[in-house]
């Protein structure tokens, strides 16, 4: 048996981003990826049972480095203000760090990968537990109206993405040239932070 080699996995994963990023599902295959990284095909399946296990396995790493980074510093005990405020810089922290990761995370979200890569990942429903604790306090704490959990989500988050995504392509609407700043971000914090507080 073969031993694994770090650096060629760490190469793979980076060049499977890469082409499922630029290419999505559809332009994505094991025999591209190989050529790129300068492998043969069977040293893939080294690594993966196959396509599926490799996209659900990087899926996997992805996610999890995602919510790590979203709980960074963060506790459901702060106040609401304060905690969405964590979480806020954290995402979008996170976003301008690592864009490709997080462009790769969206697709994965969006795809029939999801629910496995999710259900694998212990951490992700500690992460789950986490928020509705927050939520659950700030609801207890009367610092959030009731509302259902997908508005709340496009309400707290919402904005932060349409930022990001400005951010991310350089240009907001009309092509005008954007770079987010905190002031812009608290900005926008502030206006969500007032549409969700009693």
């Amino acid at each position: 048996m073969r031993i694994r080699d770090t650096d060629k996995e760490n190469l793979v994963i980076e060049n499977a981003i890469d082409q499922i990023v630029r290419d999505g599902f559809q332009g994505f295959s094991m025999n591209k990826l190989a050529k790129a990284c300068s492998i043969s095909v069977a040293t893939l399946y080294i690594y993966y049972k196959d396509k599926d296990d490799l996209i659900q396995k990087i899926g996997g790493k992805m996610a999890l480095k995602f919510f790590s980074g979203t709980v960074k510093d963060f506790s459901p005990d702060m106040s609401f203000e304060e905690g969405l405020w964590k979480q806020w810089e954290n995402r979008a922290n996170f976003t301008m760090k690592y864009p490709k990761e997080v462009a790769f995370f969206e697709i994965i979200k969006h795809s029939p990968h999801a629910e496995t890569i999710l259900d694998s990942i212990k951490e992700f429903s500690d992460f789950r537990a986490i928020m509705k604790q927050f939520i659950d306090n700030g609801l207890k704490n009367k610092e959030l109206i009731p509302m259902t959990f997908e508005a709340f989500w496009s309400i707290a988050y919402g904005p932060l993405y349409t930022l990001l995504n400005f951010h991310t392509e350089g240009k907001s609407m009309g092509g005008k040239p954007f770079v987010l700043t905190k002031e812009i971000m608290r900005e926008a914090f502030q206006a969500t932070i007032k549409a969700l507080k009693p």
